[in-house]
């Protein structure tokens, strides 16, 4: 069972390279773990730390205004790659409740959904704005399906209906089915 989820207001952390794949975001040698706790400590680890392990001043993630922020806005092509299910769980891990991007692959899309994070695919002038104005306010809402900027404008974003229903509901595949048992067992009643 996960969390559900109808609205999630926040701060924004802008991260605008394209193209950053799911390595970047948990590089391979941090795959060796079933469990999804004290991933988020390893999120852009090749880009958080030096050589030494100390945390880059530099990095957006590493800066004082990135704190308790959980809505990445990234560049387009966000979580290319391979198909790991460990780089939404070092998002959620960090903090993160939602990605925004002008485009996110396919398969980190699918693994985010099925884990609680949401993608959030928006026009490219809502993202540019997003982009000239880091930390800003944002209003996501499942139910109407919009990104609402602190000017009051908003962008519509696409969600499938079956993981918008899994959000809201704070469900899974799994959860799902089995919420389903008693009309499962009605029917195969009825078969016999």
């Amino acid at each position: 069972m996960q969390e559900a989820i109808r609205t999630i207001e926040s701060r924004t952390v802008v991260l605008p390279s394209t193209n950053i794949d799911t390595d970047q975001i948990i590089p391979a040698r941090f795959l060796t773990t079933t469990t999804k706790e004290g991933l988020g400590r390893q999120a852009f680890a090749d880009w958080r730390y030096d050589a030494s392990g100390a945390p880059k001043p530099e990095f957006v993630l590493n800066r004082p205004e990135a704190a308790g922020c959980a809505v990445l806005v990234a560049g387009r092509n966000f979580g290319c790659g391979s198909s790991r299910e460990h780089a939404p769980w070092a998002l959620l891990d960090y903090g993160f409740r939602a990605v925004v991007s002008t485009e996110i692959a396919d398969i980190f899309r699918n693994n985010s959904l099925k884990n609680g994070l949401v993608p959030v695919v928006i026009d490219d002038e809502t993202h540019a704005w997003l982009v000239a104005n880091p930390g800003a306010s944002v209003r996501i809402d499942l139910e109407s399906t919009k990104l609402t900027l602190p000017t009051g404008r908003s962008a519509e974003f696409a969600l499938e209906a079956f993981a918008r229903y899994c959000l809201l509901n704070g469900t899974d595949e799994l959860g799902y089915l089995l919420q389903q048992a008693a009309a499962i067992e009605r029917y195969e009643r009825a078969r016999a």
